[in-house]
């Protein structure tokens, strides 16, 4: 067997993990978003208690793990995070949903309150109608800005699979919006939000956000919306471009790809690997096909300038990070979790079964409430299980 080089073990061994997740609290009969997040904060004590901060809407709630090497370690504060939120909204009559929109319309959504906020609703206008969407945030720890930003640019082109992978808000309004990711669509309006452009170097990336910010197109360096970014306060490099995971197990098998895939480019910057050069407007369209479609459908792939169904791409890209996930003990929890995500399908695939069935928003809204407590599966504590992708049903075009 041929050795794995000093570089690329030393590359996946030191990448760290955190992750933010944002929920909704709804109604648990008509899956409506109440704004008490204020009281559900109230309720919540102890240590876990400073990892719980409210959000944009009143009717939304953010958890934030601590740092991790251990993808079992994670997945363990993430269950503690969403158990207590869940418990605190349970006893005030509320249910704990991880999902990317709220199920029915919300128009300018209840702003909590705080001076940032309102100044974006002044500034922003009806751009925020719909908003108070959720999303899954992971940080990988690279202190170097210069290799982070590299790292940015080798990962690109994987970014709608991983949006396809964790598509989990195809109910909006009441109704199946024929989108699998309908957060995605709606936080593509932002005019700082969709994939991160080429960079040349960490000055280049710097100076892109501060025209953006000079010119009034942003308010501050919060506001960077790319689906990759480099954090504003922490040593590490933000992957923003999934929807809230229905359950911590999905969530968890987000964080081990996108740290092989972090660890995979780290290896190759540090070798002179040239970055592929993707073109933005194929990767913004490639993205939005990903938001439609997720991984019941056919997707582009960027690199290749192919349309293949995703799972098909899903094989791919477990082969391109095979390497960095034997590295750090991943592979077999990673691919494990794919296995059982493509058996049992994604989080869109498993609400929009439940909202056809009746047509009736409390079956998707009890749906969402029992995944967002669901416990990690026997795999997560060592059990094997082989990964066998085949492509995914079609779905005819719309």
């Amino acid at each position: 067997m041929k050795a794995v080089p000093a570089r690329r073990r030393t590359a996946s061994a030191e990448l760290t993990i955190g992750m933010e997740e944002e929920f909704i609290l709804i109604d648990p009969r008509s899956g409506q978003g109440l704004p008490l997040a204020e009281e559900i904060l109230r309720r919540i004590d102890g240590p876990i208690a400073d990892r719980v901060v409210p959000e944009l809407a009143k009717f939304q709630i953010e958890t934030n793990s601590t740092v991790h090497t251990d993808l079992r370690h994670l997945a363990h504060d993430l269950l503690r995070l969403r158990e207590a939120v869940a418990v605190a909204a349970t006893d005030a009559g509320l249910g704990l949903a991880a999902c990317g929109v709220c199920l029915t319309g919300v128009g300018t959504p209840p702003l909590t309150s705080c001076p940032r906020y309102l100044a974006m609703h002044r500034h922003f206008r009806a751009l925020l109608d719909g908003q108070g969407v959720c999303g899954c945030h992971v940080h990988i720890g690279i202190a170097d800005r210069e290799e982070a930003i590299q790292v940015s640019n080798h990962v690109r082109p994987w970014l709608p699979l991983l949006q396809s992978l964790t598509c989990n808000s195809p109910i909006c309004d009441g109704r199946d919006t024929g989108y699998a990711s309908w957060r995605a669509i709606l936080w593509a309006r932002w005019p700082s939000a969709g994939p991160p452009p080429f960079f040349s170097s960490a000055a280049h990336y710097d100076a892109l956000v501060e025209a953006l910010q000079t010119s009034g197109i942003i308010l501050d360096r919060g506001m960077v919306y790319w689906l990759i970014r480099l954090s504003g306060h922490l040593p590490t490099l933000e992957f923003r471009t999934a929807d809230t995971c229905a359950t911590v197990e999905e969530a968890t098998v987000l964080a081990g790809l996108i740290r092989a895939l972090a660890a995979t480019a780290l290896a190759d910057v540090r070798e002179g690997v040239p970055a592929p050069q993707v073109d933005q407007t194929l990767l913004c369209a490639a993205y939005w096909r990903a938001a439609r479609d997720g991984m019941e459908g056919d997707c582009f792939d960027p690199l290749s300038g192919r349309r293949m169904p995703a799972w098909e791409l899903a094989g791919r890209l477990l082969r391109h990070v095979r390497r960095a996930l034997e590295d750090s003990g991943d592979l077999a929890l990673v691919s494990a979790g794919l296995s059982r995500l493509h058996q049992r399908g994604t989080g869109a695939a498993r609400q929009r079964a439940a909202y056809h069935r009746r047509r009736q928003l409390s079956d998707v809204a009890q749906l969402l409430i029992g995944q967002t407590r669901e416990a990690v599966p026997d795999f997560f504590h060592g059990h094997r299980a082989p990964l066998r992708l085949v492509p995914a049903r079609r779905l005819p075009d719309r």
